[in-house]
């Protein structure tokens, strides 16, 4: 899943636990024989019915760690997803959710990551920052979360700079995932950049039909609003026992977290920066 502001399917992942924020229920956590995790059955990178998804491949790791079968309960995120699958009893276990989500008890985070300008790698001079003068003059494309433009940070930062008469909205419903029509427009010409959750933008850049390139979006300084997230596994606020078992297997797994990750082209800001040569 993902960030307070993503995407349903972004975060929809975080591309939309702002869309999830129904109550989760309190039911007792069972004894774990088994790791029920609640999953997207079409959201990539995150996770996917078939197997795919950098959030199947970890909870597989973590079942196998705490020697346990895994089992999914997929549904799709939208409105009143925890209600529906924490909620209801249906499963325990949510793989990526913001650090902060007050819904659940959070895991020691795993990653983090940003939103991320997204730009082809032919551009001479890409995108990097918001006080770019050409701002307002260029195709961006931007997730919608919400009605408006400004429902994720990276839209109330063009609003600030008054950088809104071209700006393409890439809504959460649609023929694909969000973050892949945008780099697909992008890839075509119809966009001079776009801003995307690091995880989408570094999946599907890596697919591109061209060769592009990302970097970090930093939030303006006079926009209080944050643009980086610290991704954690939740569990019910009344699963300690579990929470516990999870932080274990997510110290033990490190290594192939990283990796995982890694292969999925995830763009990370809790790593060191290479040291340029």
């Amino acid at each position: 899943m993902s960030s307070p502001c993503l995407d349903a399917r972004v975060r929809r992942h975080l591309a939309t636990w702002a869309l999830l924020l129904c109550a989760a229920g309190s039911s007792a956590q069972p004894s774990l024989t088994e790791l029920r995790v609640c999953s997207d059955p079409d959201n990539l990178p995150f996770s996917h019915q078939n197997g795919g998804g950098f959030e199947n491949k970890i909870a597989r790791l973590v079942a196998d760690d705490l020697g346990v079968p895994l089992r999914h309960f997929w549904l799709p995120q939208r409105r009143g997803f925890v209600r529906k699958t924490l909620g209801a009893d249906e499963c325990d276990v949510l793989i990526g959710v913001p650090a902060d989500f007050e819904r659940v008890l959070a895991t020691r985070p795993y990653y983090r990551s940003s939103y991320v300008f997204v730009t082809r790698a032919s551009d001479p001079k890409p995108l990097r920052a918001f006080d770019d003068e050409r701002l307002p003059r260029m195709r961006i494309g931007v997730q919608l979360v919400g009605n408006d433009l400004a429902a994720t940070p990276p839209g109330h930062a063009l609003v600030r700079r008054g950088a809104v008469e071209h700006v393409v909205g890439f809504t959460v419903y649609g023929d694909g995932p969000t973050a892949e029509r945008m780099v697909d427009s992008l890839a075509k010409g119809q966009l001079d950049a776009a801003l995307v959750w690091g995880p989408q933008a570094g999946y599907f850049a890596q697919r591109a039909s061209v060769a592009t390139q990302i970097a970090p979006a930093v939030a303006p300084p006079d926009l209080r609003m944050p643009f980086e997230f610290d991704i954690a596994m939740g569990v019910r606020r009344s699963g300690k026992a579990l929470r516990d078992a999870l932080n274990a297997a997510i110290d033990h797994r490190r290594s192939e977290i990283d990796a995982l990750l890694a292969d999925y082209g995830v763009p990370r800001t809790d790593l060191p920066r290479p040291t340029p040569p």
